[in-house]
């Protein structure tokens, strides 16, 4: 069996760990950006239907949180800033967007695993708040 450090472990493997985490959820919020901008008018009417004040401003905001956060997150950059912008999001968007309890039952289980997604995106995106920056291969 090999042994490898812990130094060795942190020095060499965490970092390039963490950066194919950061590309596989920053490429996750800037495609879901993505479909904030390109799926505008299909996004605003669903938000108009859970009676979201400025429906499309409130998805174009989204989107744009969505993108900053997710580009933070990707490259490194201000990543404690990008994390409180997808923080501020996901609690928003599964609060207001994906409330469960309060859809008739043929909607139910589709809102709750989205809820529930948003509540593991939210949980791991508060952890990254406790990894101290500058986080390896950041560009800043």
């Amino acid at each position: 069996m090999v042994e490898v450090s812990t130094m060795t472990y942190y020095e060499t493997l965490f970092p390039v760990i963490f950066l194919a985490g950061r590309i596989i959820v920053g490429g996750y919020y800037l495609l879901s950006a993505g479909q904030h901008f390109l799926k505008l008018d299909m996004l605003t009417q669903y938000a108009k239907s859970k009676k979201v004040p400025l429906a499309r401003e409130a998805v174009l905001f989204s989107g744009l949180l969505l993108l900053l956060g997710g580009v933070s997150v990707l490259l490194g950059v201000y990543p404690q800033a990008g994390v409180l912008l997808l923080v501020l999001f996901l609690t928003a968007a599964s609060f207001k967007m994906h409330d469960f309890w309060a859809v008739p039952e043929e909607q139910k289980m589709a809102e709750k695993m989205n809820f529930m997604k948003n509540m593991a995106l939210l949980g791991s995106a508060l952890m990254w708040l406790a990894i101290p920056t500058p986080w390896a291969f950041s560009l800043i």
